[in-house]
């Protein structure tokens, strides 16, 4: 399964959002924070089990956006 994450710089931190999962999204001070934060949302929005890896892609960036690739196997057992 492949969905994206959008990540957008502001003035006081960042905040993500995964448009495929209503209601899926998050805010942190640093970039790194805001996307840990939402693979916590997106594993617990897909029943992901913790032992699936979640692959993190930077697809692009575009002026204060940076939209990444998730990628896992959500019937991986």
């Amino acid at each position: 399964m492949v969905i994206d994450l959008i990540v957008t710089a502001s003035d006081d931190g960042y905040t993500a959002e995964v448009p495929s999962l209503k209601e899926c999204e998050s805010w942190a001070h640093t970039e790194d924070e805001v996307i840990e934060k939402v693979l916590e949302l997106v594993r617990y929005y897909t029943n992901l089990p913790e032992e699936n890896e979640i692959l993190v892609d930077r697809a692009r960036k575009q002026k204060n956006k940076t939209i990444f690739k998730l990628v896992f196997d959500k019937d991986k057992k």
